[in-house]
């Protein structure tokens, strides 16, 4: 069936499975108050999360994106050799070399010798990776793609600073993508990146900056953000933004049926639901047990959202977030 929301400009793509992975420890925002010496809800109120999920320091970051790509094959019955390409879509790499992909296969189900490489564009990483995928199916180059974004964000959370310390969690997602028949795909897709606030959100070290012979310190290996400042910027392009990827796909926002946001403060969303007037019947927010899961916070909301009803066949849905950079990214589908 042809949906009305179809044109000649879509781009053949299909999402035919979901799967997410979460480290075993859950970290109550109550136990946060009791860690910092801050009163009972405290956490709660700052940060708008109930709870989050934390690994442990020696818990394996490639592990957590195997068991969400095993997820996503597992709730579909897909055999896992018929993947021919892992894309890993995560914000912050296992080591500086080989790519993350390498390590997430060595211990995953694929078979020997699928070929995988990075997408890193932070936040946003997994819209990045989806139109990567929808250019080589539609190129014929592969058939099945498993994307998986995984992020290990306690690892970098500096404790003394507040403002950042309390918002993040840690997890893993999977989607599995085919070109499909036609039918569904990618109606529009947009990214900017305004790189004069590329110092507002960071980690220093990691690269050839920030090293034992260009000098370093511990805390340049922690995530360091200028929040207001960010917020505020973010919040002064997102509305034009939007205007324009919405005119892209040739639809209004109320033709869109869910939007799948980056998770990145209770902020971030209350500004989606009253300044952008997206309802909370149509906007996915998982923030309040997950926190922002980085990288991985998109593909969750993304798997929220198909187990639970909202990404259905012909009704059109928004992947929206900002990224340190500054970075934002969207894309229209049709499911």
């Amino acid at each position: 069936m042809k949906s009305p929301f179809s044109s000649p400009a879509l781009l053949p793509l299909k999402i035919i499975a979901t799967g997410v992975a979460l480290p075993p420890n859950r970290v109550e925002s109550v136990d946060l108050d009791r860690l910092l010496n801050k009163p009972e809800g405290y956490v709660e109120k700052r940060s708008g999360i109930i709870y989050r999920y934390h690994a442990s320091d020696d818990a394996s970051q490639a592990e957590l994106a195997a068991a969400a790509l095993h997820d996503a094959l597992d709730r579909q019955g897909i055999d896992a050799a018929s993947i021919d390409l892992l894309i890993s879509a995560s914000a912050i790499s296992v080591q500086a070399l080989p790519c993350t992909a390498v390590h997430i296969l060595k211990v995953s189900q694929l078979a020997p010798g699928t070929p995988g490489f990075d997408i890193n564009s932070s936040c946003v990483s997994f819209i990045s990776a989806l139109q990567v995928a929808a250019g080589l199916l539609n190129a014929g180059t592969y058939r099945r793609i498993a994307i998986v974004s995984a992020d290990l964000a306690s690892r970098g959370i500096d404790w003394d600073d507040e403002e950042s310390s309390l918002i993040f969690g840690d997890g893993a997602a999977c989607a599995i993508v085919e070109r499909g028949d036609g039918t569904s795909g990618i109606l529009a897709s947009l990214v900017e990146t305004h790189p004069q606030g590329s110092e507002l959100c960071e980690i220093r070290a990691g690269g050839t900056r920030r090293n034992p012979r260009a000098g370093m310190t511990d805390r340049d290996f922690l995530f360091q953000m200028r929040g207001k400042q960010l917020f505020r910027q973010a919040s002064a392009l997102i509305e034009d933004y939007l205007a324009r990827l919405l005119g892209a796909s040739g639809l209004t926002l109320e033709q869109i049926a869910t939007v799948v946001p980056h998770q990145a403060s209770h902020l971030s969303l209350e500004h989606m639901r009253r300044r952008l007037n997206v309802s909370s019947s149509v906007l996915v927010d998982i923030y309040r047990y997950h926190g922002n899961q980085v990288a991985a916070s998109i593909p969750t909301a993304l798997h929220a959202a198909v187990i639970s009803g909202r990404f259905n066949r012909a009704e059109p849905a928004m992947l929206i977030g900002t990224a340190a950079g500054l970075s934002l990214a969207g894309m229209v589908l049709l499911p």
